[in-house]
């Protein structure tokens, strides 16, 4: 049986993926065959395996991270909110069921076996397995039915490494207060703590790291610095604060887009290659103003198109979206965007509303089925290859007239406002910079495409955080744990918390 550990951290957005990632990359660069592996993850940004299995976006990233394709084993377990009370299990790739957070607990011990069973095979194939928890493992609330963090290190009996955000402060709180509300079982799991956005001297940070030891009886792993540019495929709505400052544009100008933070917005990262690219500034918007000044607007994906496209209509953006497009300024809509932008949407799925109008703006009607269609899609932007596309969706659109946006022949284009169920294509770069000659185009801007391939981007951000890793941890005691497993002896810090 190959090495394991578990990344927990104390909160969501703490830095468990990226840790987990570029622990994955580090270890594939000492030649070590390793795999990523989240036994549930709660998300909206999901990916399409080769096999047609739908995973978390988060796991496609760190098995990229690591050198392997993602495939289904490596998150068993993906929870897609559908509303605050109710989401979609989707188990092995394939949905399973639609819960309310109760009944979900009834499915928790045969989950866990699947996840197991997964865990198992991937130790099995690889030399290394780093799994990564979900939320915080001291959500007592929740220990009794776990199977993403202590309750999946308990019954695989993996050493973990709790990791803690110390840019919004109390870092330390965290770190010990996580610690000291587990059990005395699952304290003795817990090795050791890792600090992660930290700015500034080290040397500052260094007598809070030995008292912390002092109280627990466990080192720090390490602190690893604030790192600017490393925007990977994030898997939490949390990561979509302030706007990311643009490259330098090549010309005079810089191009505006505008993509609508839909409340149950999915797959996000598709515009994460327009960051990409010199002076294109990206922004995420909830009002009237952010999109009447945008170069593009962006209606992305939604895990609830009928319950977001009335909240559209609640803002006032379907008016907005309908002078852009009596103006000729661009608009894209994203599957669940693109079904919002059409005539009609007939959906028996997922919220049951029936037939309900669209924003009347693309030629397209939508009925919604009850198998979900997964896929990796190809095809053509003009004379350009669309091969990093993917699909996920309940939604079968039927054009009924405008152009196809790719060829041969999907999505729609009518005038200004293009639509596609194809999630991913904006990382293929052609593609990508003739979408964006468009939109340059029709506001009359000075603006030219960078020559960076989106890919070789991607693998440079994944090489950055295995340099982090490589720089700021402590490898050899990273290791030792992978061997070893966790040491004897660690110390109880009471109250802890019962069994």
């Amino acid at each position: 049986m190959s090495g394991a550990l578990l990344v927990a951290g104390t909160t969501s957005d703490a830095g468990k993926s990226v840790l987990t990632a570029g622990l994955c990359r580090w270890l594939a660069r000492q030649g070590v065959s390793v795999a990523p592996f989240k036994a549930q993850n709660m998300s909206l940004n999901s990916a399409v395996t080769v096999d047609g299995a739908e995973v978390g976006r988060a796991q496609a990233m760190q098995a990229a991270a690591a050198g392997i394709e993602v495939e289904a084993a490596m998150n068993p377990v993906l929870l897609k909110p559908g509303s605050d009370q109710t989401s979609q299990v989707v188990v092995l790739g394939r949905p399973y069921a639609d819960v309310s957070a109760l009944s979900y607990r009834t499915h928790k011990a045969a989950l866990l076996e699947i996840a197991l069973d997964c865990l198992a095979d991937l130790r099995r194939r690889y030399d290394v397995v780093i799994c990564e928890g979900a939320g915080s493992p001291a959500e007592i609330n929740l220990r009794a039915t776990d199977i993403a963090n202590m309750g999946l290190a308990r019954a695989a009996g993996l050493p973990v490494l709790v990791v803690g955000d110390i840019n919004p402060g109390g870092v330390f709180a965290a770190l010990f207060g996580t610690l000291a509300l587990l059990c005395a079982e699952d304290q003795a799991l817990v090795c050791g703590f890792v600090v992660n956005k930290f700015r500034g001297d080290v040397a500052l940070l260094e007598p809070g790291l030995a008292m912390l030891q002092r109280l627990t009886g466990r080192s720090t792993y390490g602190v690893l610095p604030w790192t600017e540019g490393l925007e990977l495929d994030v898997e939490d709505s949390l990561g979509l604060s302030a706007p990311v400052a643009p490259l330098p544009p090549v010309g005079r100008d810089v191009l505006r887009v505008s993509v609508v933070r839909l409340p149950r917005l999915s797959n996000w990262t598709d515009v994460d290659a327009l960051r990409s690219e010199p002076g294109v500034l990206v922004r995420f918007a909830t009002t009237a103003e952010e999109l009447a000044d945008a170069d593009l607007v962006v209606l992305p994906g939604t895990r609830a198109t009928v319950v977001d496209l009335a909240w559209v209509r609640a803002r006032g953006l379907d008016r907005v979206l309908a002078d852009r497009a009596a103006q000729g300024r661009p608009v894209l809509g994203v599957c669940g965007g693109y079904q919002m932008l059409g005539r009609s949407v007939q959906d028996a799925v997922e919220s049951r509303a029936g037939e309900v109008p669209g924003l009347g703006l693309l030629p397209v009607t939508t009925v919604f089925g009850p198998d979900k269609v997964l896929g990796r899609p190809t095809g053509r932007w003009g004379p350009h290859p669309v091969t990093t596309a993917y699909e996920i969706h309940h939604g079968v659109v039927t054009r009924h007239g405008g152009e196809p946006l790719f060829l041969p022949d999907e999505g729609c284009r009518s005038g200004a406002v293009l639509g596609t169920v194809w999630h991913g294509v904006l990382e293929s770069d052609g593609a990508r910079r003739a979408l964006l000659a468009e939109v340059a185009a029709a506001a009359d801007r000075d603006w030219s495409p960078g020559t960076a391939s989106f890919a070789q981007v991607r693998q440079d951000r994944l090489d950055a955080l295995g340099d982090l890793v490589a720089d700021h941890l402590d490898t050899a005691a990273v290791l030792r744990l992978l061997h070893e497993g966790p040491p004897a002896g660690l110390p109880f810090v009471p109250p802890g918390a019962p069994d």
